[in-house]
């Protein structure tokens, strides 16, 4: 729903995005382009928390001669921008097969042109491997991480925003006296701080999204600035906006469940280091 609010057009609200793609496409295509981030996601959930965490241990290490010392916010913001800035170089490609995938079926209007996509059960693309090869062969390395600028501007400054106010709720909700955050308070720190950074992060996810989704047929924007140009010649300010609700209720329960994975994997770890070596 998010790219095709995002990057499509004719979807007025998220409403009827869900029963024009219902309608067209059934319960199938709400699932298109699902197979390439789900093959992916523990790789890439691993290295931005593993990023992030080495991160702020380093620091921790180079302030305070303790790995182990509680981090500064100014830690916390520097390992959230170091490990946004890292996360760009797996997840541009992931995101690129997802949405060629998800936009092959959509028309693509452009003042009197209308190029209609493929007749259905004959894509442009027939799965998440032929779509990396496709591109790769056809726009090399460039168009593999086309959108790269733009998920810079969204990444970097969206991973300060995911993890400083996780950090900060952790610790307004936990009760004194508590070494670590029990369960509930993670789950519910960073529910709100995936809410908090998904939702601020919707303008450049919008430049992203359509950088991405260009060039199923033609090229029509140029680069990051373009887009952000023409986008907002042809749509308004508004246009920034598109997909916001999905984004911010989707990013509690997946902020949730991913922080609570990592908090309760830190603690097994933790336990285990500490059986092996009273």
């Amino acid at each position: 729903l998010q790219t095709r609010l995002q990057a499509g057009q004719g979807y007025g609200n998220t409403l009827n995005c869900v029963l024009t793609v219902y309608r067209n496409e059934s319960v199938a295509g709400f699932f298109k382009g699902m197979s390439f981030p789900l093959a992916s996601i523990a790789v890439y959930s691993s290295v931005v928390f593993g990023v992030f965490s080495n991160t702020q241990r380093f620091l921790s290490q180079l302030r305070h001669g303790d790995p182990s010392h509680t981090p500064a916010l100014s830690d916390v913001a520097l390992a959230s921008m170091v490990a946004g800035f890292v996360s760009v170089g797996i997840g541009t490609p992931v995101d690129l097969v997802k949405i060629r995938l998800q936009m092959q079926t959509q028309p693509y209007i452009e003042a009197n042109v209308k190029l209609k996509p493929t007749v259905p059960g004959f894509p442009v693309y027939r799965g998440p491997i032929h779509c990396f090869r496709t591109v790769l062969q056809k726009e090399g390395i460039a168009g593999i991480y086309r959108g790269v600028g733009a998920m810079l501007l969204r990444d970097v400054p969206g991973y300060c925003l995911y993890f400083i106010p996780y950090t900060l709720f952790c610790g307004w909700i936990t009760p004194d006296g508590c070494i670590s955050p029990n369960p509930s308070s993670v789950w519910l720190a960073g529910g709100v701080a995936g809410a908090i950074s998904w939702g601020t992060a919707t303008p450049m996810d919008v430049v992203k999204s359509r950088l991405q989704a260009d060039g199923v047929y033609l090229n029509k924007y140029k680069g990051t600035f373009d887009c952000i140009l023409q986008s907002y010649q042809n749509e308004g300010l508004k246009v920034f906006f598109r997909g916001i609700t999905v984004n911010a209720v989707r990013g509690f329960p997946m902020s949730s469940a991913m922080f609570l994975g990592y908090e309760l994997s830190l603690t097994a770890m933790k336990r285990d280091q500490t059986e092996t070596n009273p």
